[in-house]
C-alpha cells in the first residue's frame, strides 16, 4: 500500500529541494512564506520536519558552529532518495486527481 504525507510535509520537502542545500528552518520558514504569503509557526516547520526525519525522507546534517549564533550549529535538511520517490508518486496522484476537472468546474466557485 502507498504511504502518503501530509500536505505541509509535502510543502516542506517541496522547499527543501528548492532551498537546493541550504534548508534550514528559517530559510525554509522564509521560502513558505515567499512561495505562499503564509507566515508558518516554527513549530508547523520542525513537527513535520521530524516526522520526515523520521520517515527517511530527509536527512538532517549538522552545520559548523558559528559566532553570530554563539557557537551553535544549524541543522540542515536534505531530500532523501525515499523523499523523492514519495514527491513523485504524489505528484502522480495528484495529476491523477486532477484529470478530468474542466476549468469551468473551477470557475464556478468565483
Amino acid at each position: 500500500m502507498k504511504k502518503f504525507i501530509t500536505r505541509n510535509e509535502e510543502i516542506i520537502l517541496l522547499t527543501i529541494l528548492k532551498l537546493e542545500g541550504n534548508a534550514y528552518g528559517v530559510s525554509i520558514r522564509k521560502q513558505i512564506y515567499q512561495d505562499m504569503g503564509d507566515k508558518w509557526s516554527f513549530a508547523s516547520i520542525y513537527q513535520p520536519l521530524d516526522n520526515l526525519v523520521r520517515k527517511k525522507h530527509v536527512m538532517r546534517k549538522k552545520g559548523d558552529p558559528t559566532a553570530r549564533r554563539g557557537g551553535k550549529s544549524k541543522f540542515y535538511y536534505e531530500v532523501t532518495l525515499e523523499g523523492l520517490k514519495n514527491l513523485k508518486m504524489l505528484k502522480k496522484a495528484h495529476e491523477q486527481v486532477w484529470s478530468g476537472i474542466p476549468e469551468i468546474s473551477l470557475e464556478k466557485g468565483k
